[in-house]
Parts: C-alpha cells; structure tokens; sequence
C-alpha cells in the first residue's frame, strides 16, 4: 500500500512514520531531507515547481516498484513543492517491511529513485539576489544505477 503525497504543506515525520505502523510490521525505516545551505553561496530559498498529476504518478511508479522489490507491507513518500527555506522539511519516505534490512534498503532505494526521477525542477535563489536552476548531477544518477 503506497502513500503519495505532494503537498505546498509541511508534513510531521512522526505522524508520516505512525501511518506505516501497521500489523505484521517487523521494522520501519524513513528518511527526512531538509533544504541546505550553500556555504559558498548563501542560499534564501529554493523554490520546485511540478505538474501536477505527471509527479504523482510517477512518485507512485517508484513507490509500487520498492513495495515489488522488498516485499514491503506499505511505503510512504510526501514530497513538497514552492518556495523553501534552507532548514525546513522537503521530502519524507518511509517503508514498513517484515524485517529491517528491507525496510531500510527501500528507504535508500526510493530517496535514490526520487533524485533523478522524480520531475520536479528547482530554481535557487541566493541571499545576493542570484538565481540557478538546479541541474541533475552525475553522483545521483550513480546512486540509482547500484539498484
């Protein structure tokens, strides 16, 4: 059972992690990313945009496909989009599984499969006024080969 989310709202990770508490659940695994700062270059906020319904589909797509690959008995990802702040909360996924290796093998699996598949763009805006867009980077497309 997946749970997808993309929301402008915060999200609470305890009560993200409480809907995947679920009977048979011998371990529960999540991940938490938070905007970050840039230390070269002060970062005011960092601003994704999405379309909506594409995102949650294929969020969906690599939900199902780590529900498949680790036997998982639920999984949750909230991925928020707008203008963030370096510090708050961007993207939470959970996993619930029969035991823990697979629970946190999906965590990674889907923070993995979220990073470069996921279509959302990301514009930075720097304290200097300065802005980018965020390109894809080559370490992230590395972490999703390995599964």
């Amino acid at each position: 059972m997946a749970l997808i989310r993309v929301t402008a709202g915060d999200f609470d990770p305890g009560v993200e992690l409480e809907r995947l508490n679920i009977a048979g659940a011998g371990g529960m695994a999540s991940f938490v990313g938070v905007v970050r700062d840039t230390p070269a270059q002060p970062l005011a906020a960092l601003t994704l945009e999405h379309y909506p319904g594409m995102t949650e589909a294929q969020i969906l797509k690599i939900a199902e496909a780590a529900e498949l690959r680790f036997s998982l008995l639920a999984c949750s990802v909230v991925h928020r989009y707008g203008r963030l702040r370096p510090g708050q909360r961007i993207v939470f996924c959970g996993a619930a599984a029969a035991h823990r290796q697979a629970a946190l093998e999906a965590v990674a699996f889907l923070i993995d499969w979220l990073k470069t598949s996921a279509p959302f763009w990301k514009q930075e805006s720097f304290l200097n006024g300065e802005t980018r867009w965020v390109m894809a980077r080559a370490e992230d497309d590395t972490a999703r080969a390995r599964w």
